[in-house]
């Protein structure tokens, strides 16, 4: 299995991407300018911590590092609850394109959008790290969200999941994540290119049931807080992955605690 360096990342990014670390610099100015503001009085606690502060400048460095730790712990644990609240839906949709044993120890959730740069960038490696993890369970959430004046990405859902029925999934999937550009004429030459018949797949493109499906998946995602793709979920845990190593190593640790279980 190879691994690929991540590229740059969309716009679009995960949960766990949010936190900002530029604010750091504002805490350090704020700190300083209260420091100048306050009143030197001999002996007293604040000219203590003055001087430690003015002492020690790492201290405001380590102070900084402390609440990044924090806020990312408290981003994780909402993201642990939400998900937890919404595991039937993740892992058990039967209307979702799946690979692996259903009664596997260890589920992989990916929500992706077949226009999403680092989504592309990843196919391949992920779908080497399928093949590796015979016994695991991949779900592949079709979220399309970098529709802007057309809804490309989300016509390549449709037809991805029309493939689906047809039994025709993984290379259908490939294909439109290996697409340079995507379009209605190019998936539809996709489709016909890896055995779909396309009279019954336009049926399913277009009705009402997929567009169910894929709205379930938008109200999905909004529950959990998810914010971009491509999304990765190991058993109940977000995973911050910049590579296929990384959720090689979640689904190792995974194995080795066991299933993730719905809240009651």
């Amino acid at each position: 299995m190879t691994d690929t360096p991540p590229p740059e990342r969309p716009q679009e990014t995960s949960l766990l991407d949010r936190f900002n670390p530029g604010w750091a610099a504002l805490i350090v100015s704020l700190v300083a300018l209260i420091l100048a503001a306050t009143p030197f009085v001999p002996g007293s606690l604040t000219q203590q911590v003055r001087s430690a502060l003015l002492s020690n400048p790492e201290m405001l460095r380590e102070a900084t590092l402390r609440l990044q730790q924090q806020e990312s712990l408290a981003i994780q644990d909402a993201a642990r609850a939400a998900i937890a609240q919404n595991l039937p839906a993740l892992g058990q949709d039967a209307r979702d394109p799946a690979m692996g044993p259903v009664d596997a120890a260890v589920t992989v959730v990916q929500f992706f959008d077949y226009r999403c740069p680092y989504c592309k960038q990843i196919a391949d490696p992920y779908m080497e790290l399928v093949a590796a993890n015979p016994d695991v369970r991949f779900v592949f959430k079709e979220w399309p969200i970098l529709d802007r004046d057309e809804p490309l990405s989300e016509y390549a859902a449709r037809a991805a999941l029309a493939a689906w029925q047809q039994g025709r999934y993984p290379q259908v999937h490939q294909a439109l994540m290996a697409a340079q550009t995507i379009d209605q004429a190019s998936v539809d030459a996709i489709l016909v290119a890896n055995g779909v018949d396309l009279a019954p797949a336009r049926t399913v493109i277009s009705d009402d049931e997929t567009s169910q499906h894929l709205s379930d998946v938008m109200t999905l995602a909004r529950n959990i807080g998810l914010s971009g793709t491509p999304t990765f979920i190991v058993n109940g845990e977000l995973i911050n992955a910049g590579s296929v190593s990384d959720l090689q190593a979640a689904i190792d640790a995974a194995q080795a605690t066991g299933p993730a279980s719905p809240e009651t």
